[in-house]
């Protein structure tokens, strides 16, 4: 389905440019075959990044005006993309990728399914004239301003196209070893509709078609990368733009099906592959390429076990370019939009979102703003707003790590949050409480008030009962991974409002790293070795036998005692 994106792209600028569009199905996969690993992937054209190049450089620079630096910019855009890629790969910074959340990606790829969706009403009515612009407004007022120039026949045989479409998807996920029918159908339908319009001479009555293509294979690129262009600037943030994207959809499709066969997918290898391939596509006449979903779902489906599938399908495309363009001719564009509006349809998850929504509200706000970002804005609105909300929830999960109570679980030694366990009991005179997170700077002064919440909510319960006064605070580390200076800063102030309190503070459980930096700010020395212990229990036990055996309960114990050395 995605070659019919590719395709419609090519026919809005052949007329201008005189030349076949390049096809992106021959070279990057062949680079791909021999550096890629993935056993599975597929390689060639997607829809949202084609719909990002379409959409950023169309606003510099409009391809019916101006097709030649129009195309000289894409190319421009995909060597930075592939720069980009390849980059990432070889500094191991594989990581920024992973900013792009399941939410984030979900909404931005709703939202630009959308989007193309509506712009393909402009093939399903036979408009000639469409805005530039894709937020929907501007889109449906594009649509309704010209309704004297809908073709009724277009629309009709779009309608129908799209029903033959939607019906075989819907027929093979009911019955999955009928896969092949929906992969055939887009294949089916320009067939169909090419005969169709040969034999009804359709394209006399309003129905468009691609018309004349080149035969043969698009000669070297290379100078045609636009270093100098004054729109140098565009395509290098189109080229990042796009890299991102793809590279993630990429990634994350590979290694979708790299689990379903029980193998690993070298996240680094595969960006400096993709760089590669697309570096050399930009010198090649090709456009941005990455991973293909429904391709790579053929693949497997099909019984492909490595990346030779994709020297095939490059032999395939190559012998397509050569000999079969002419068949082309009479495809009415109607069908392809039909054809992309289906698998838009396909990319659009409901489900999905609905399962955010009942797991984590706010991943679906990131989701749900995506969306709106890109249907009411533009992609790149979009995707600024969801990756600035996954930045803002990251720096909040920094900002207040949870901190709780633990309490001891009766005829055991293990002790567990009094909130999520109902039958943990607390231990009279000790409060015990588990820090979350790692503690830094950013999170250091919620630490340290939050602390001192608890102990005062602490100490007003037990005035208020019977029990034993507050003499001890056990701070439970084990989830503290590591710790910072103004951590350490914050561990001295919490000691001495303890000890403005007579209250007595210990650790439990902290990690190799963070004993390291204790010892090194002679924090260890501060509260004292012998405050120190390895698990929650052995803190708890030594405190109760303080508590107990030394009958100090009515009065607080004095900042200098220590437990005996041998429990």
């Amino acid at each position: 389905m995605q070659d019919t994106w590719f395709l419609h792209i090519l026919t809005e600028t052949k007329n201008n440019i005189g030349e076949m569009w390049p096809d992106s199905s021959f070279v990057p996969p062949m680079i791909y075959a021999m550096l890629g690993s993935s056993k599975h992937l597929a390689i060639g054209n997607v829809a949202v990044p084609s719909l990002l190049i379409s959409a950023m450089l169309g606003k510099v620079v409009n391809p019916h005006e101006n097709p030649k630096l129009y195309l000289q910019l894409v190319f421009t855009a995909t060597f930075f993309a592939g720069v980009f890629q390849a980059s990432l790969g070889l500094l191991r910074l594989g990581f920024i990728v992973d900013f792009l959340s399941h939410a984030t990606i979900l909404g931005f790829m709703g939202g630009a399914a959308t989007v193309v969706c509506l712009q393909q009403l402009k093939g399903i009515l036979g408009l000639v004239h469409f805005t530039p612009q894709t937020d929907i407004v501007s889109v449906m007022c594009s649509i309704f301003s010209q309704m004297h120039q809908w073709r009724w026949e277009s629309g009709v045989l779009g309608c129908c196209f799209l029903f033959f479409l939607l019906l075989t998807r819907y027929f093979s996920k009911k019955k999955p070893a009928f896969f092949w029918m929906s992969c055939m159908a887009p294949l089916t339908s320009v067939i169909l509709g090419s005969v169709l319009v040969y034999f009804t001479h359709a394209e006399k009555n309003g129905v468009q078609v691609i018309g004349h293509l080149e035969k043969g294979i698009n000669p070297p690129s290379y100078s045609e990368v636009a270093f100098s262009s004054r729109y140098l600037t565009s395509a290098i943030k189109t080229g990042i733009v796009t890299g991102v994207i793809a590279l993630a959809e990429g990634i994350a499709v590979g290694r979708s099906f790299a689990i379903l066969e029980n193998y690993d997918v070298d996240g680094n290898k595969e960006m400096i592959a993709f760089g590669l391939m697309n570096i050399a596509g930009s010198c090649t006449s090709c456009y941005l390429t990455t991973g293909s979903f429904s391709r790579t779902a053929v693949n497997f489906n099909a019984g492909c076990k490595t990346a030779v599938s994709n020297m095939v399908m490059a032999t395939a495309v190559m012998i397509t370019l050569l000999l079969l363009t002419p068949l082309f001719y009479y495809t009415p564009l109607v069908v392809l939009s039909s054809i992309i509006i289906s698998a838009m349809l396909g990319i659009i998850d409901y489900n999905a979102a609905v399962h955010l929504w009942k797991v984590d509200k706010y991943d679906f706000l990131v989701c749900i703003s995506s969306y709106i970002g890109v249907v009411f804005g533009s992609v790149e609105v979009g995707l600024i707003v969801a990756v600035a909300m996954s930045l803002l929830r990251i720096l909040l999960f920094v900002a207040r790590p949870k901190t709780f109570v633990l309490g001891k679980i009766p005829n055991s030694m293990t002790y567990r949050s009094t909130e999520q366990y109902s039958a943990a009991s607390s231990v009279p005179g000790v409060l015990i409480i588990h820090i979350d997170a790692p503690i830094y700077f950013a999170n250091a002064s919620y630490l340290r008030e939050r602390i001192s919440r608890w102990i005062d909510e602490e100490e007003e319960k037990q005035r208020i009962s019977t029990e034993i006064e507050l003499q001890y605070v056990i701070l439970d580390m084990s989830a503290v991974g590591n710790i910072d200076t103004s951590g350490i800063s914050m561990l001295e102030e919490v000691k001495r409002i303890a000890d403005r309190r007579y209250l007595k503070v210990l650790l439990a459980n902290p990690g190799g790293e963070v004993m390291k930096k204790l010892d090194k700010s002679n924090f260890i020395d501060t509260i004292g070795k012998e405050w120190i212990y390895l698990t929650v229990g052995e803190a708890v036990n030594a405190c109760n036998y303080i508590l107990h055996t030394c009958k100090f309960q009515s009065k607080r114990i004095d900042s200098s005692e220590t437990p005996d050395d041998n429990v």
